[in-house]
């Protein structure tokens, strides 16, 4: 059987390509290696971290925030085994979701390790060492991202004392201290989970600030809030060696600008340093397909590989490496592929940090803006003043509104508070219909809401806000 399009990998980026295809009218087939669909972002990733993320979060509202409020439960006992047991029901049921996707529209399901034969051909092998030839017109890679490691260091993960995200979500027991290295969203959300059940968190970073690539002022100011929570960070920071000692392990560790050694011990070791593409036995090579310097496949405006009717989206070519990301760049090809117009605008692609409190952000930051010579108006507004936040004791942050200052229009928004990752997307639907602060700020907002922190921000922005 030949098809229109097979998709290589079932992440958030292939999964999507497949079911828009399909949806389309388009004969479709996946390859997944793994039991289950989803990729790292719903079986080790982002669906699994949430889960932890909330359910940590009600045990520090229990201890900290109730008692506040007039609400006297006691002392909050962890069952660790019940939480984790939460975890693992959350991802099978989005797993379960994708394989009633996956029939309801009517796409076929190769099992084993997919690669490029050649133009118009995948080849499959099983985990029984059989391989199969699936034909097809046009091929998508959606193969995702792997764990970086650390540049120049050898890091040796058994996922028990030394672990990756994957082995930070299943922990069999609260760790007294936790290195993580890397200050970026991985590490700090898996930091928070634990520091939560009362690990001491060592953050070592890189760079002089946490967040790399997020605003300065908004990164700055969660650090502080982190410090608060218990976090101890580690700057400016060059690891230089991750290795198991005794029953834990320790991290070895210079300034990035040259000097002593540190060490520091810890019962585990969270390397969160960032992701690669995941191109390995993909037959890239043997095809002609062409990868950039990083590692990533090269692919044009359109998708589009090197090679005739190959493409390529998601982790494993340029970009942020976002589950949503992937997604819009599945739905752009599909549509393409169908004969239609796909696109996907990159300057509103939002990030969300989904710590407590959560950071979110769309747009440029102020630091890209005044690189590029952009004139721009600032307007801000703190949770503090916002009545709602103050009802639920969520007043920690702001919200930050970037806008061109010639013409209003909004160039990047940036919230540090409670349920921003929520907030965010009154923006991005602004900044993609090319909306002004001014229209932001004369949009009515339900009173009271924490929303309202984002009007008065916009308020603020072209005029005054009205509450502060």
């Amino acid at each position: 059987m030949s098809y229109d399009v097979v998709v290589i990998g079932t992440g958030p980026g292939g999964y999507v390509c497949a079911i828009k295809a399909a949806q389309l009218g388009l004969k479709t087939a996946v390859v997944e290696k793994l039991p289950t669909h989803g990729g790292t972002c719903v079986n080790v990733g982002c669906i699994p971290s949430k889960a932890l993320l909330h359910a940590t979060e009600m045990f520090a509202e229990a201890e900290h925030s109730l008692p506040e409020l007039g609400v006297e439960v006691g002392k909050p006992k962890l069952n660790l085994k019940k939480m984790m047991e939460h975890r693992v029901k959350t991802v099978e049921q989005n797993t379960k979701g994708l394989d009633f996707l996956m029939k309801k529209n009517k796409i076929d399901i190769f099992r084993g390790s997919g690669s490029v034969a050649g133009k118009g051909k995948v080849s499959v092998k099983s985990e029984d060492g059989k391989v199969e030839t699936v034909e097809t017109k046009n091929i998508v890679i959606a193969t995702g991202s792997a764990v970086a490691g650390i540049p120049g260091v050898e890091v040796k993960f058994d996922e028990k004392v030394v672990v990756s995200s994957t082995g930070a979500l299943e922990l069999s027991k609260v760790p007294e201290h936790l290195v993580v290295v890397g200050g970026g969203v991985i590490g700090l959300e898996l930091g928070s989970v634990w520091a939560r059940l009362g690990a001491k968190v060592t953050v070592v970073e890189y760079l002089d600030s946490i967040l790399g690539g997020m605003d300065g002022e908004i990164a700055k100011q969660f650090q502080r809030m982190l410090a608060k929570q218990g976090f101890d960070f580690k700057l400016g920071a060059k690891v230089t060696d991750v290795s198991k000692a005794g029953k834990g392990a320790k991290v070895t560790f210079e300034s990035a600008k040259g000097g002593n050694a540190e060490t520091l011990e810890a019962d585990v070791v969270l390397v969160a340093t960032g992701r690669k593409p995941y191109t390995e036995g993909l037959g890239l090579e043997e095809v002609g397909i062409a990868l950039d310097e990083r590692g990533r496949v090269k692919t044009d405006s359109h998708f589009r590989t090197n090679v005739e009717g190959i493409y390529a989206i998601g982790d494993v070519i340029a970009g942020p490496m976002l589950a949503h990301k992937a997604e819009e760049e599945g739905v752009a090809v599909a549509e393409m592929l169908a004969g239609q117009a796909g696109h996907v605008n990159y300057d509103v692609i939002p990030g969300v940090v989904y710590t407590s409190p959560e950071v979110a952000s769309v747009g440029k930051t102020e630091e890209e803006l005044k690189k590029a010579g952009i004139e721009y108006s600032v307007g801000k507004f703190p949770f503090s003043a916002n009545g709602r936040a103050r009802a639920m004791l969520k007043t920690d942050g702001f919200v930050k509104i970037l806008a061109d200052k010639k013409t209003d229009r909004v160039l990047g928004v940036h919230i540090l508070g409670f349920g921003a990752g929520e907030m965010i997307h009154e923006a991005a639907v602004l900044m993609e219909f090319g909306g002004s602060s001014e229209d932001l700020a004369r949009t009515c907002h339900a009173h009271p809401t924490m929303s309202e922190a984002v009007k008065e921000a916009a308020l603020a922005t072209f005029s005054k806000p009205i509450h502060m």
